[in-house]
């Protein structure tokens, strides 16, 4: 049970379910694959993956072993999903991996050495996926190392191959040419192995067109809310509202000055609201330079956010402590708060703290 300072998140399963339709039907019938890592972006993998499966969901990505190790727990053997985890096969791993019942996403060929030999002494084949690095320059095997690995079958025994995937870097950018650059270096690459699914987008992907979809889309902030583009989406929702509760309004007066140091001085007379939350609850420092939270049908500026009070310059709007102010939400949507941030949704979902309240809508 909440107490009356504490702050609320949120989640609601209904406008998951609606995000993931829209961006199954944006993908023109070709699987749809949830990202749930980081713990479903800080929302709680299991409740979001049991909405999901019910969605029609069937397979999830998750980044760490120890992710998909507790997402097999959440989904139980009633729902035997295909659970892919994006960091391969890590050193000491693979009885994890093969426990709960994993795909590695291989990401070099030591790993592909490791899989090929850990298959071997089990005695039976190990379904993986391979990760090719097209330009993003972070995680994946080069190009050469793929056609190594076509060419010497020998080097994938004991290994089923059911993905070959990349990853593009500006597809959030849809007038950047590097991702035309991946996805024209990622159609040979992804020939090489004709019996695998193929995936090269992941939520901004989906909606450069059908080119980038191939058999397999991964959608993952969209899910939440954020707009593939980084700004708001009209068709999707909002998935997480926080909201914290007023613990004072009070009146500063023209040249005092408001929270730590001297930068910000009052010139006019100003009612605030002082609200019981801060960057320990998860929201971002930064954000006080243009960020707004909804209170009383309008967004209010934030003008300082410490670590457990924000400040909002709230007018002559009724207010009283206990009442409720909406900092990430239907109207104040995921994508503004995190321009406000100078950052992106995803860092500001995932940087909500346990010591918000978790409320979920539409749990079966």
């Amino acid at each position: 049970m909440a107490l009356p300072s504490s702050a609320r998140l949120t989640i609601d399963l209904e406008a998951l379910a609606h995000n993931y339709r829209v961006l199954t039907a944006e993908a023109g019938g070709v699987e749809a694959a949830p990202v749930l890592k980081g713990d479903a972006y800080g929302l709680g993998a299991g409740p979001v993956a049991r909405r999901l499966w019910a969605e029609g969901a069937r397979s999830f990505f998750v980044a760490r072993v120890s992710e998909g190790v507790l997402l097999r727990m959440e989904l139980g053997p009633e729902r035997p999903a295909r659970i892919l985890v994006l960091d391969g096969l890590p050193p000491g791993s693979a009885d994890a991996l093969a426990g709960a019942d994993l795909t590695p996403v291989l990401t070099s060929l030591p790993q592909v050495e490791a899989a090929s030999l850990y298959a071997a002494q089990a005695a039976r084949a190990l379904k993986v996926g391979l990760h090719l690095d097209t330009g993003m320059n972070r995680q994946g095997m080069t190009a050469a190392d793929a056609r190594a690995l076509a060419q010497s079958p020998d080097r994938l025994r004991g290994l089923d191959v059911e993905l070959v995937m990349s990853h593009l870097g500006t597809a959030t950018d849809p007038t950047s040419p590097r991702s035309a650059k991946q996805l024209a270096a990622f159609e040979p690459l992804r020939a090489l192995f004709p019996e695998a699914q193929a995936s090269l987008a992941a939520s901004a992907g989906i909606f450069l067109g059908a080119p980038y979809r191939f058999d397999l889309v991964r959608p993952g902030v969209s899910l939440y809310g954020g707009g593939p583009f980084e700004v708001t989406h009209p068709a999707l929702k909002q998935v997480a509202t926080f909201e914290a509760p007023i613990l004072d309004v009070r009146v500063i007066a023209p040249g005092e000055t408001l929270g730590y140091g001297d930068s910000l001085r009052i010139e006019t007379p100003t009612r605030v609201a002082v609200v019981a939350a801060g960057y320990a609850d998860g929201l971002i420092r930064a954000g006080k330079a243009g960020g707004k939270g909804w209170f009383a049908g309008a967004a209010r500026p934030i003008l300082i956010i410490n670590m457990d009070l924000i400040v909002l310059d709230i007018g002559d709007a009724p207010a009283r402590p206990g009442q409720m102010v909406q900092l990430m939400g239907p109207n104040a949507p995921i994508d503004d708060l995190a321009a406000a941030s100078g950052t992106v949704a995803h860092e500001c979902l995932v940087r909500i703290s346990e010591r918000a309240e978790r409320v979920y809508l539409g749990e079966s």
